[in-house]
């Protein structure tokens, strides 16, 4: 994959993605600025003197925790962004400071082989140009937003639009395409990063200055744990993070996860219009190719002539999780696993949904970080999050943080063999 590409390739691929104009002219500018600076922005040439600032020295110690960081590049502005690298001796993960993303996880098999079963770039150009949000922590407002309007307090607020009529993920300039500060955490069970982004009032559209923190952590049996934290100044706002790993367990690039087997603890689910707007039922999943109470494999259903499977092209609909929550606030989500070398993925959140996309987006227009094309089916997302356009359903659970309140959010991410 080159480091850059050309302006009119980046312009192709932003509009194939279902990126507004304002955000595919601003991705091109990026991709213009790269070019010229491409021997300052990817992962650093092992050939040149570039030495990681070693936090805490890595190596293959099972159960030994440590974490490094290393540049992986700059910004047309000028900004640094970094990796951070952060092992148990089992599991690694390798996390940007831009967009606080996800960009490689590290699992062994149940042979004890281990690869990167998440999607991503090896490089910055190709995160700012062609991301469909790999691994990024989404804000202000995860999911969509009926024609990015709503109304709070009386007050009508617009979103840019860039996903068709609606706003996306926060918009054209969401919190996955800026740099984050970033801190180390660490202690004798956990080590990851706490990562802090403070979003001005009245970005994309958003009242209110809200001040973001969401710290990854790994522990010792292979949980990565996401904590969510913000608040609000001056006006009240709405707010909806998570986070968008793509996953495929046998590995990025090595295939299509159709024969992955999921089971969901959703009973019910929330059905879209043809542009993926909530209808504002809550409909029951008993009967339906979403019913997913017994482990079931993602791919048996998904070219049904159901309705919904229709709009979405595949699953891409928030679920409602069932059940009651434990000692901790959390309940399981639901559960992946690949039958063939035996990854599984167990996921827990206190959020009331969880949105399951089955990758039918991905058209193969770019390559991954193993050189090889991504196409539909090749990954599936589950992020955990309140419903979508929650603001303009007043049957669904609020999304409204007021000044003096305190968002807080935890979604663990549990990953084993069997």
């Amino acid at each position: 994959m080159p480091d850059h590409l050309p302006r009119r390739q980046v312009l192709r691929t932003a509009g194939a993605l279902g990126l507004g104009a304002a955000a595919a002219g601003a991705l091109a500018s990026t991709a213009d600025a790269s070019t010229q600076a491409s021997s300052t922005a990817g992962t650093p040439d092992k050939s040149t003197s570039h030495a990681p600032d070693k936090l805490t020295g890595m190596g293959a110690h099972h159960g030994k925790l440590e974490i490094r960081k290393d540049p992986f590049g700059t910004t047309p502005d000028g900004q640094k962004v970094d990796v951070y690298t952060f092992t148990n001796g089992r599991v690694t993960i390798s996390m940007l400071t831009w967009g606080a993303t996800i960009q490689r996880v590290e699992t062994p098999d149940r042979r004890g082989k281990t690869t990167n079963i998440s999607l991503g770039f090896d490089n910055l150009p190709d995160y700012a140009a062609l991301s469909p949000y790999f691994g990024a922590t989404i804000g202000r407002y995860g999911n969509r937003i009926a024609k990015g309007k709503f109304t709070l307090d009386g007050t009508a607020y617009q979103i840019p639009v860039n996903n068709g009529e609606n706003a996306l993920h926060g918009g054209t300039l969401g919190f996955d395409k800026k740099v984050w500060k970033a801190k180390v955490v660490q202690s004798d069970k956990a080590v990851g990063v706490a990562f802090t982004y403070v979003s001005p009032d009245g970005e994309m559209g958003f009242p209110g200055e809200l001040t973001s923190t969401v710290t990854y952590t790994l522990d010792k049996r292979d949980d990565l744990r996401i904590d969510y934290h913000a608040t609000v100044a001056g006006k009240p706002t709405i707010v909806n993070l998570t986070n968008h790993v793509y996953f495929n367990l046998l590995g990025e690039g090595n295939g299509t996860i159709y024969d992955h087997v999921l089971e969901l603890n959703a009973p019910k689910y929330t059905p879209v219009d043809a542009t993926l707007i909530p209808t504002g039922e809550i409909a029951p999943v008993a009967g339906t190719p979403f019913d997913f109470s017994r482990p079931t494999a993602i791919g048996k259903r998904l070219r049904g002539d159901h309705q919904q499977l229709i709009f979405g092209r595949g699953y891409d609909h928030n679920f409602v999780i069932g059940g009651q929550p434990d000692s901790n606030g959390l309940r399981l989500a639901g559960r992946f696993w690949e039958p063939e070398h035996g990854r599984t993925v167990e996921v827990l959140t206190d959020q009331p949904g969880v949105q399951f996309y089955s990758g039918n987006f991905l058209d193969g227009t770019f390559l991954g970080i193993g050189n090889k094309a991504y196409r539909q089916g090749d990954a599936f997302a589950f992020e955990t999050q309140h419903f979508p356009d929650s603001p303009n359903h007043s049957n669904f659970p609020s999304t409204v943080l007021r000044p003096g309140e305190t968002y807080k959010s935890t979604t663990i991410y549990s990953f084993g063999t069997k």
